[in-house]
């Protein structure tokens, strides 16, 4: 087996993780199926990751990392702020209509969390992550774009945390995806609306 440096290691076991967790189940993937996912010895993982609280807390940052990547691409300053703003949450929707069972190994993995004694940190955890990220974004468009908000950055990220996570699992249990672009749409606009320069060019709604 080639040598190749810790934090690669636990890369490729994080992303063997979340293969095995979305095919097979969280509470059924055990430490020797995830070895056996990444193709090394059971000794590899238990040298990467101390327990398996570590492990699940890296597969929920790698799953979350998937999907910010795209949208960091996506959300560059465009013609006006609601185009900006749009392409973002296209860019994740895009990514949940692709890999779907990734999305649903989040729900999986937070009702796993809060139904193992000693785990209920890792669900807060996720979903701080998803809060932090949102900041992290609007941080971003406020610089690009010289924005000012109508309501702190904190509260805006945690009000999109929400909308987004509910729509996804509305869209995964109905599979309606002409329901969640409306959804999508409307969240844009109220997030047009909560910038204060109202100067800003926004494109009109299309009806």
């Amino acid at each position: 087996m080639a040598r190749m440096p810790s934090a690669e290691r636990r890369r490729q076991l994080v992303e063997a993780a979340i293969r095995a967790m979305t095919r097979d189940g969280v509470p059924r993937t055990t430490t020797r199926s995830i070895a056996a996912e990444a193709d090394v010895s059971l000794s590899v993982f238990h040298y990467c990751f101390g327990s398996k609280q570590e492990l699940l807390e890296s597969v929920i940052e790698a799953i979350t990392e998937h999907y910010i990547a795209v949208v960091r691409e996506a959300i560059r300053p465009r013609a006006t702020l609601r185009e900006t703003v749009r392409a973002g949450f296209q860019a994740y929707w895009d990514h949940v209509c692709a890999h779907p069972g990734e999305h649903m190994l989040t729900y999986e993995l937070t009702q796993y969390a809060l139904r193992q004694p000693g785990f209920e940190h890792l669900a807060r955890r996720q979903y701080e992550l998803y809060t932090d990220t949102f900041i992290e974004l609007i941080t971003q468009l406020r610089h690009d774009m010289g924005l000012r908000l109508r309501v702190p950055v904190p509260v805006l990220a945690h009000y999109l945390a929400v909308m987004t996570d509910g729509l996804t699992l509305n869209f995964l249990v109905l599979g309606d995806e002409t329901a969640a672009s409306d959804v999508l749409d409307t969240i844009a606009d109220q997030v047009v609306h909560l910038v204060h320069d109202e100067t800003l060019p926004v494109a009109p709604r299309a009806v």
